[in-house]
């Protein structure tokens, strides 16, 4: 039997207004940690964070009129990412008392427990413990 490559989705962009904005939400709020921010010269960075699992969001400044009105507006107002955890309560609370906006109470579906949150520019979230 021949081993197939492995691939993974590493990195996915997230189109922001403001760097530091964007970092104080998902790093302050979401508790991701800051896996880059690297200075790349006239007022643009590689800043990526991550929620520790190895994915990561490049947050993008935009550019141009076209990606400042994709801001919030990635996916057409579909939920754009699903954060999953291994303890749904204590992360659902946490993100509360952080002011983090949740679009729904929490709900018990087939495989998992989930809600519906929003992030600073109104990209829509799953937060998500599933069922093993």
């Amino acid at each position: 039997m021949q081993n197939k490559p492995t691939k993974r989705i590493a990195t996915v962009t997230l189109v922001v207004d403001d760097y530091d904005r964007a970092l104080a939400f998902y790093c302050g709020k979401l508790g991701f940690a800051c896996e880059a921010d690297i200075g790349l010269g006239g007022g643009k960075r590689w800043v990526v964070v991550s929620p520790g699992n190895g994915a990561g969001l490049l947050l993008a400044l935009a550019e141009g009129e076209m990606q400042r009105v994709a801001i919030g507006h990635q996916t057409g107002g579909r939920v754009a990412f699903f954060l999953e955890t291994d303890d749904f309560a204590r992360d659902h609370a946490a993100f509360i008392a952080a002011g983090v906006t949740f679009r729904e109470d929490p709900r018990h579906e087939p495989y998992g427990t989930v809600a519906v949150f929003e992030d600073l520019y109104g990209n829509l979230w799953d937060l998500i413990e599933r069922k093993l």
